[in-house]
């Protein structure tokens, strides 16, 4: 069986550009997951056909009908799975294209319930040991530990998430990579790795991705 998914993302920025990283990101699907790629927010008021919004947006701003058309997606029964920065939940568009401005103290609040977790600072890029701690998930169940070159997050988790992967930074100690969690009817499936093509393109990274898009959207 083929499940749909839409692919989101942004090319405004010079991180984190759709463009540049579609390529790497569809090739860690297999011919049981249909890619579809935008980068108009409008496609997330009208989601039927979907089964699943993989989201790698930066900028987290969104119309109320946008936000209320995914959320109602997720909540109704869809999957989402939230790649690297689609947990910036924080981060709005300045008036140069280049830039983001963090203009708000929290997060977007509905946004932040769904996903369980958001955005607060990173170090610099560096090889970061990831520790899979959940071998009864079948996300993770038949993955190993990897090391590989991202740029690690750290992030505020909610306690009710269900961890699946770690990391242990040297500035920031012990911090979660993914995690699930249901929301309404729906999967919601998180990983912060996925800065750049060096851990997109990272078999153990790929893996992590192919298992999490199945999982949400109910291929065990």
């Amino acid at each position: 069986m083929t499940h749909s998914v839409l692919l989101i993302g942004g090319n405004r920025f010079p991180f984190h550009r759709l463009a540049d990283r579609k390529t790497a990101i569809t090739a860690a699907f297999d011919d049981r997951i249909d890619v579809t790629t935008t980068t108009d927010k409008d496609d997330l008021t009208d989601l039927a056909g979907y089964d699943a919004v993989v989201d790698y947006l930066t900028d987290s701003t969104l119309s109320d009908e946008q936000r209320d058309g995914l959320l109602s997606f997720v909540e109704d029964g869809g999957g989402y799975v939230g790649i690297h920065c689609a947990a910036d939940l924080t981060s709005t568009v300045a008036d140069d294209p280049d830039e983001l401005i963090d203009s708000r103290e929290e997060p977007f609040p509905d946004l932040r319930e769904m996903l369980g977790g958001h955005f607060v600072t990173h170090p610099e890029q560096s090889v970061v040991d990831v520790r899979i701690v959940d071998h009864h998930s079948p996300i993770t169940a038949t993955l190993e530990d990897v090391s590989v070159w991202d740029e690690p997050y750290v992030l505020d988790v909610d306690d009710d998430v269900r961890v699946l992967a770690r990391m242990d930074h040297p500035e920031h100690a012990d911090m979660p990579v993914a995690w699930t969690k249901p929301y309404g009817d729906g999967r919601v499936f998180y990983c912060s790795l996925g800065h750049g093509t060096a851990s997109l393109t990272h078999d153990g990274v790929q893996a992590l991705l192919r298992n999490g898009t199945r999982w949400a959207v109910g291929d065990e």
